[in-house]
């Protein structure tokens, strides 16, 4: 499917990913001396969540998650912004709509993330 705006035609190659960045735990998190409870995986873009409640009788599991890209706590914002915006922003800067959707818990770096 193509695409047309002000003459110009552009393939639609695109389509909705998710993208998860988890962020590093903060100075209080860190002096109670609390730990991660997710490992991040970023070259299999799994995130396996720790400790998970997985059946009545209190059995603890773990669950994992697989996502188009993952970010770990040590991530840097321009890792992010290339991997994730720069098409997208770039797309928009030629014309082309884009939307690029922060969503989580408060606290957890969206904004951080998004600017």
């Amino acid at each position: 499917m193509a695409s047309a705006v002000a003459g110009k035609e552009k393939k639609d190659n695109t389509n909705v990913r998710v993208v998860v960045r988890c962020r590093p735990l903060n100075k209080d998190e860190l002096a109670k001396k609390c730990e991660s409870g997710v490992v991040v995986d970023e070259a299999r873009g799994t995130i396996e969540v720790k400790g998970s409640s997985a059946s009545k009788q209190g059995d603890r599991q773990q669950r994992m998650f697989t996502f188009d890209t993952v970010f770990g706590p040590d991530s840097k914002q321009v890792d992010v912004y290339n991997r994730t915006a720069r098409q997208i922003v770039n797309s928009v800067l030629e014309g082309y709509n884009g939307t690029i959707f922060a969503y989580g818990q408060t606290g957890t770096g969206k904004t951080y993330t998004m600017e």
